[in-house]
């Protein structure tokens, strides 16, 4: 089953020492996106993600392409556009709390996606979507186009989960940013946010309390993520529960958890397995991630998922 994947990859620039990162002197590259972060992992699950997006020609856009062979992650849907420039990020070094980003990313290649971009893709062999609530921020565009390709996967019958992964500060108000990703989020079958974002999104306290908000909207599935203490899962009409947090030895960078979360879950609900037994490996590889430095860096494949849960401990 092929899985598409809508977002923005950027070029990913990472300190190397801490400090300001205007004042920081030597950057390791990389690549970044919330979206991209998932394809690669589900490749290295075994999965067949097909990512969307637009780059331009220019070395990043280059990168971002060489990323994506490497990783066995299908280009079929990604536009080019030579009159663009790609976007990318900034990422400060830190022990304590979330780094430092900065991002450059306003009239990116990528932000300039329209639905009629979308009309034009041949989604032939693609068996399910997933979105994130990053993109439909970038430009009012992208978010017609993240708009569009929803409507055309659930014309065609496709499941999609919806991570919100709030970016406040890319939004005109707050207002606006809960009004649309609570549009995009109906008609999903599984949506995954984070505890904070889904008292802002749906203004309950509890983490039952947002699962019964979504499953009112028709999601199936509803994950809210605890951070350290785990997830909390409800099916509608079933199962629901806590999984508790996977042990971490040691934290070196928390940024690309929830997509290794989201790749966990998504895997296994492709490959037919209960909420809960998706949940727990959604809970594991986001431990692992955070681990490793990179966004994506620690993301493993099936074999090192097996190790790490059987050893017990990220």
């Amino acid at each position: 089953m092929k899985i598409i994947l809508l977002g923005e990859a950027m070029g990913l620039f990472m300190a190397e020492e801490a400090g300001p990162l205007s004042q920081v002197g030597h950057f390791q590259a990389s690549i970044a996106g919330a979206e991209y972060n998932v394809a690669v992992g589900l490749a290295r699950l075994g999965h067949e993600p097909v990512y969307c997006t637009r780059l331009g020609t220019d070395p990043i856009g280059q990168r971002i392409r060489a990323g994506l062979r490497a990783n066995g992650i299908s280009e079929s849907l990604v536009l080019e556009a030579p009159e663009d420039l790609t976007g990318f990020m900034m990422k400060s070094s830190t022990q304590e709390g979330d780094p430092d980003i900065a991002y450059y990313r306003r009239g990116s290649a990528a932000s300039k996606i329209t639905p009629h971009h979308i009309d034009q893709l041949d989604l032939y062999g693609c068996g399910r979507l997933h979105m994130t609530g990053i993109f439909p921020a970038v430009s009012d565009t992208a978010r017609s186009a993240a708009r569009r390709l929803a409507n055309r996967a659930q014309a065609l019958g496709l499941p999609i989960s919806f991570d919100p992964n709030l970016r406040p500060q890319l939004w005109p108000s707050q207002r606006e940013m809960v009004l649309a990703l609570n549009a995009l989020a109906e008609g999903a079958e599984t949506v995954l946010p984070g505890i904070g974002e889904g008292k802002i999104l749906t203004g309950k306290e509890d983490p039952a309390g947002i699962a019964e908000f979504y499953h009112r909207m028709g999601a199936k599935n509803v994950v809210v993520k605890l951070g350290a203490q785990g997830a909390y899962y409800a099916q509608l009409g079933g199962d629901s529960g806590v999984v508790p947090g996977f042990p971490v030895t040691n934290v070196v960078d928390t940024v690309g958890a929830g997509d290794g979360f989201a790749a966990g879950v998504v895997s296994a609900l492709v490959e037919g397995l209960s909420l809960r037994e998706a949940v727990l490996r959604g809970t594991v590889i986001g431990a692992i991630q955070i681990t490793h430095k990179s966004d994506n860096e620690g993301l493993p494949t099936k074999q090192r998922l097996a190790e790490i849960m059987q050893a017990g401990r990220a």
